[in-house]
């Protein structure tokens, strides 16, 4: 990961709104300006019905597609920050720098196409922040494969196949039902904890639940709906890129297990 950080919009919160929320939201954008207004009222009306402190940090590569003004008006109503990078490009970077800026106890990762819904939130939070002596669990994933999951009709079976068979490819590096899962959260000790994060293509979940050493994972189930505006991010490189991600955490967990 790049530690050539370039200078963003800071949005300070808004009155009200503690300097350290209950959870921060990373949310890694491409040309989604016009998925944001809907996704921020729905995120909020989610983190205030359970009572949750929350912010949004909306990772922008440089769209150009009116994202900063956008975010400077969403940022009237909602404590929401914009991380503006211009020299560089990816999800699981754009996702490791919002962690990295994230002031909340909790940390979360979405979509910002609308795919994850954000009324499952708190759900996700709750996992992770643990009502127990335990402290709840280590990683917790929005996921479409456990009971009560389920993926939207319009994703098309092309697109299932696909997803099942590269989940049953991350089989040896975790029990996890849905790991390949883009909605997700951890604690903010789970995630400095890491080992070296390094990831290869989008899959940042999986990277950071490999290399967290999660113990605990618990699966939340959601329902995953197809985009309805904006165009999917999926390419033939993506999935190549995710094999090659999947031998780089073989090899990591084979380096630890001979440690």
């Amino acid at each position: 990961m790049s530690s050539a950080f370039v200078p963003h919009l800071y949005v300070p919160p808004t009155e009200g709104q503690p300097e350290r929320p209950d959870v921060s939201v990373v949310i890694p954008t491409y040309r989604e300006a016009e998925n944001l207004p809907e996704l921020i009222a729905r995120l909020f009306a989610a983190t205030d019905a359970a009572g949750l402190s929350a912010e949004a940090l909306i990772v922008d590569d440089d769209s150009r597609d009116g994202t900063e003004a956008l975010c400077a008006e969403l940022a009237k109503t909602h404590p929401v920050r914009l991380i503006l990078r211009r020299h560089e490009r990816g999800l699981a970077t754009a996702a490791l720098r919002g962690l990295s800026e994230g002031r909340g106890d909790v940390l979360v990762v979405m979509d910002a196409d609308l795919s994850h819904p954000p009324e499952a939130l708190p759900a996700l939070v709750a996992a992770v922040m643990g009502a127990d002596d335990r402290g709840g669990a280590d990683f917790a994933i929005g996921s479409r494969y456990v009971p009560g999951g389920q993926i939207d009709a319009g994703w098309g079976r092309f697109r299932q196949w696909n997803s099942k068979v590269a989940t049953r490819l991350a089989r040896g590096l975790t029990n996890a039902a849905d790991p390949l899962a883009g909605f997700f959260a951890l604690r903010r000790e789970t995630f400095a904890a890491c080992g070296p994060l390094d990831p290869v293509g989008y899959k940042i979940g999986l990277e950071l639940l490999v290399k967290s050493g999660a113990r605990r994972v618990a699966e939340v189930p959601i329902t995953f709906r197809d985009r309805t505006r904006g165009s999917s991010k999926l390419t033939l490189g993506q999935q190549l890129a995710y094999l090659r991600h999947l031998g780089k955490l073989y090899a990591f967990n084979a380096t630890r297990a001979a440690a």
